[in-house]
């Protein structure tokens, strides 16, 4: 699996970076993982799913973590997360 995960603000990309995982887990744990490490090397809180965010990504496999999502204030406009590839 290859997650994408880019910070945007004002319509500009200000950084992305792709998590890859091929391990033998679950889609879940590879998606929570994923974020896990995208927090870590942008240097984040962890964002809270909301109903909205979950609907999304079991839809398009694609959401946006607004600041909505952050505990922290945030100086960008969203958070993109987005599969890329996945393990068949």
């Amino acid at each position: 699996m290859r997650i994408w995960a880019r910070i945007w603000k004002e319509n500009h990309m200000l950084s992305d970076m792709v998590v890859e995982n091929h391990e033998a887990d679950t889609r879940t744990h590879k998606i929570f993982n994923a974020l896990d490490e995208v927090c870590v090397k942008f240097d984040l809180s962890k964002p809270i799913w909301l109903d909205k965010n979950i609907a999304d990504f079991k839809r398009n496999s694609k959401t946006r973590f607004s600041s909505d999502n952050f505990i922290d204030s945030i100086d960008f406009d969203y958070l993109e997360f987005m599969i890329i590839e996945e393990d068949l």
